[in-house]
């Protein structure tokens, strides 16, 4: 079959979910501590590692734009040179490498085939492994945008959506094949995310093709990751309160493979119902007189807003390129590219720091092993519902009025404060509810953020600008999670060992974190105010425009 946008999407959709490796080193740090003689410190310290990698992608954006990126008014045909020569391929084939060194690495050692290596050399191992997730997702993300601009928010939610969901994808393959063989899981994550790219990447492609049906099509998607998340849902619940043979694991693997497979008939039957269409148009284009394509061109120009209208749409223009845009250094000139990192660093920081301690949180609050293993499992599912909910949510209301997109940033940020409060009252329940929350709200951020971007900056260096930006939750996640949680929960352990029980050891940490949140929804509520003519007259002209054509 012909390649196509919808072929590159569903090939998108296979490697996110095989991306998420770094989600699942629960699974296997374990056996890494206990054959490398690491102390829990030290291991504390491997996994500040794995989070740097997994969240710096300034490498991968670099990459990206360097060899997958050319401006649209210069690509001819969506079987240009960029596709053929570079592209998206190169950008996969680099987080392959770096996956399969990463985790092969960590697999010779933990056997034994590999001697002992120092705790450096091992810190570098994870976070190559970790690394290679930056680059998969930058290549799927930036060219899932490039392939559907009229929605961004609803193919970025897809795409940060499955990614989200990886971390349980991969864990249902280690309960299925690999339970109670955490070094033969290792192997796995070496192979598998590694293979799954290589296979696939000659599909995902640049096309810049629009379609009647893409809203459509695009909904379709959204139902199976639905339909996916729900089915993990159910099994994440069931694993952690009864024992599956070995047979029921096999056959729940099975159906969720079934699943995971289920995006490729929408994009069979998306390919053949463009297949006519595109025919026609090409045989029309091909038809159509010189002097008639001068007319159309004409007829763009009198679109154009006038007078007033003029004035201000080149004055928005001027102050915030969209379209083709800014490159990392002029976007880092600008007010918004700092008030959106600061924005992230209070949300992604304050929610990754409540995941590193969702455990500990419970612990304290006398919360027993399964429901502490079900609260972390679960979190990728809250995270999943936030990444794909905002971008769909916020794509609905950009295409209805015009709605500018930071102010469901501005929301979350609020609701996200209101959970971290929930989480510090110590109520019996309150650390359900206020993980949910947070992990929604936490999962919205790395929806809305890529996507507002790539609307205030341009396209062209959006790899490069959003990966950045990523920074923030690294940042902001050692300052909560090592200056606040770490050393207040310290503090008030300091009279009874190592260990503290009660809410009030992580009250004033979640009460700090919940105003760092607040703190957040304002500067992001003062970005809305800031854009929102410009998603009005500028970014909701613009998707009009293209939906009528």
């Amino acid at each position: 079959m012909e390649t196509s946008k919808w072929i590159a999407t569903v090939a998108s959709i296979w490697i996110q979910c095989t991306s998420g490796a770094s989600y699942t080193f629960g699974i296997y740090s374990p056996v890494l501590k206990s054959s490398q003689g690491y102390d829990q410190s030290t291991l504390d310290s491997i996994a500040v590692f794995k989070d740097i990698g997994a969240n710096v992608g300034l490498l991968s954006g670099l990459l990206y734009d360097a060899v997958a990126v050319r401006p649209r008014s210069s690509a001819s045909s969506p079987s240009s040179w960029i596709n053929s020569f570079g592209g998206p391929w190169i950008v996969h084939v680099a987080g392959a490498i770096q996956c399969f060194t990463g985790y092969f690495s960590m697999w010779l050692s933990v056997t034994g085939i590999l001697h002992r290596p120092p705790v450096p050399l091992m810190c570098l191992f994870m976070f190559l492994a970790a690394h290679s997730q930056t680059f998969f997702n930058t290549a799927n993300v930036v060219t899932a945008v490039q392939n559907f601009p009229n929605y961004s928010g609803t193919i970025v939610g897809i795409m940060k959506g499955f990614l989200g969901l990886s971390g349980a994808i991969l864990i249902q393959v280690y309960e299925a094949m690999y339970k109670g063989k955490e070094s033969s899981f290792i192997l796995m994550l070496a192979l598998l995310p590694t293979i799954t790219p290589l296979i696939l990447v000659c599909f995902v492609a640049i096309h810049y093709t629009n379609g009647a049906d893409d809203k459509k099509n695009l909904n379709g998607f959204s139902l199976v990751a639905l339909n996916i998340a729900a089915y993990l849902m159910v099994m994440i619940i069931l694993e952690n309160i009864t024992t599956f043979e070995l047979w029921a694991r096999v056959l729940a693997f099975v159906a969720l493979l079934l699943l995971l497979a289920s995006p490729f008939i929408i994009a069979i039957r998306a390919q053949l119902r463009d297949m006519p269409r595109s025919s026609q148009t090409m045989g029309l284009e091909g038809s159509r007189p010189m002097d008639e394509t001068g007319l159309l061109e004409e007829e763009k120009y009198h679109e154009m807003p006038s007078d007033t209208d003029q004035e201000s749409y080149i004055h928005d223009k001027r102050i915030m390129p969209g379209g083709e845009g800014l490159n990392l250094l002029q976007a880092m000139c600008t007010i918004n590219f700092w008030i959106i990192f600061l924005a992230m660093a209070c949300g992604m920081g304050s929610g990754l720091a409540t995941v590193n301690n969702i455990s500990q949180i419970g612990g304290s609050l006398g919360y027993t092993t399964v429901e502490r293993s079900t609260l972390v499992s679960l979190w990728s599912i809250w995270n999943f519902l936030g990444r794909f909910g905002a971008g769909y949510i916020s794509d609905y209301f950009l295409h209805l009025r015009g709605l500018a997109r930071p102010l469901f940033m501005a929301i979350t940020l609020a609701a996200m404060s209101i959970g971290h409060a929930i989480i510090a009252s110590g109520l019996p329940g309150a650390l359900y509810a206020g993980s949910i929350l947070v992990g929604v709200c936490y999962g919205s951020q790395w929806s809305l953020m890529p996507t507002i971007a790539s609307e205030l900056f341009g396209v062209l260096h959006m790899g490069t600008i959003f990966n950045t930006i990523s920074i923030a939750s690294p940042i902001g996640s050692y300052i909560l999670s090592v200056r606040v949680v770490g050393y207040i929960y310290d503090k008030e352990a300091s009279g009874s060992g190592n260990t503290c029980s009660g809410a009030h050891c992580f009250m004033l940490s979640f009460l700090i974190m919940a105003s760092v949140s607040l703190l957040g929804f304002l500067v992001a509520l003062g970005l809305f105010f800031r854009t929102r003519r410009f998603y009005k007259e500028v970014i909701y002209r613009t998707v009009q425009n293209s939906s009528s054509q």
